[in-house]
């Protein structure tokens, strides 16, 4: 491990299954854990053209082959963790928790952030992928982002510039990634989004299975209907492939039961993906980002 002045971290093959939600993943050739922006903006301008480089936050919706990665990974929920009023909006950087985000904005008079709070995953990844959930999408609530391009310059961008969908985000340029972003929210009560908050917590905690490692919702719903509601008529909860299996408690979740590997995880996709064409007559997509080799 070499460790710069600046506290950040650059790890040579370091295995990844303690950075992603699902504790599985090989080993990257190079992990860097930049303890602020300069130290990023260092590190692009440093790395050859054609390194491959991959972003994550808290590793959640990303499953990590068990081959590993080539190229440097960069783990932002360890920096780059401002958050502040920032004028009429709410400003956070791409390491800050969703939840965060959500009780911050409620704390200061500003509504609209609350489904964020079951988002189990960092403003960056929010971002990246249009997350929701409970009726909330993140992109509904984007005035402007800050990025980063390949060659360390930063570019603070509209969100008209960036085209978005359900679960998808287009970037206006190729290998530019989020730092951080302003939120629009309009004016409300912090009592009752913080009942919100509680409420949805609630409906979470009751619905999904938090007590196993989990990737979230690993396929998005087809439009007027429900992925795990499709799963569970096929009668795939409980279905197990090595140490992967289908929730009992909620379809829509593949969790780790133990001794599991991202082969074992990508092979009951596949299943689920074949099962429910075969029986219902539609074709899931992926919620879940897939990096890495095979072993």
């Amino acid at each position: 491990m070499a460790q710069t002045e600046s506290k950040a971290k650059l790890f040579e093959n370091e295995p990844l299954e303690r950075y992603t939600s699902w504790r599985v993943g090989g080993i990257a050739d190079r992990l860097f854990v930049p303890s602020c922006l300069e130290d990023l903006v260092e590190l692009l301008r440093r790395l050859s053209p054609d390194e491959p480089v991959y972003f994550i936050g808290l590793g959640s919706n990303l499953l990590v082959r068990d081959g590993g990665v080539r190229g440097t990974v960069v783990v932002m929920h360890q920096a780059l963790k401002e958050i502040r009023v920032d004028g009429d909006y709410i400003f956070a950087e791409a390491g800050v928790t969703c939840g965060k985000l959500a009780k911050f904005s409620a704390s200061n008079s500003k509504a609209g952030a609350e489904f964020m709070a079951g988002i189990p995953g960092t403003v960056g990844g929010a971002l990246s992928m249009n997350a929701g959930c409970y009726g909330g999408v993140t992109w509904d609530t984007v005035y402007q982002v800050l990025t980063i391009d390949r060659h360390g310059q930063t570019h603070v961008r509209n969100a008209s510039e960036f085209i978005t969908a359900y679960r998808s985000v287009t970037m206006p340029m190729p290998e530019e990634w989020f730092l951080g972003a302003w939120f629009k929210l309009k004016a409300g009560s912090p009592q009752e989004s913080a009942k919100k908050i509680k409420d949805l917590l609630a409906t979470r905690l009751a619905s999904q299975p938090l007590n196993f490692p989990s990737g979230g919702s690993t396929f998005r719903n087809p439009k007027g209907d429900f992925a795990a509601r499709l799963i569970e008529e096929c009668g795939l909860k409980g279905h197990q492939i090595g140490g992967a299996q289908v929730s009992p408690k909620h379809a829509n979740f593949i969790v780790n039961v133990g001794e599991c590997s991202a082969l074992d995880i990508e092979l009951l996709i596949r299943h689920i993906k074949a099962v429910v064409l075969e029986k219902q007559g539609v074709t899931l997509q992926q919620e879940v980002k897939v990096i890495g080799e095979y072993a």
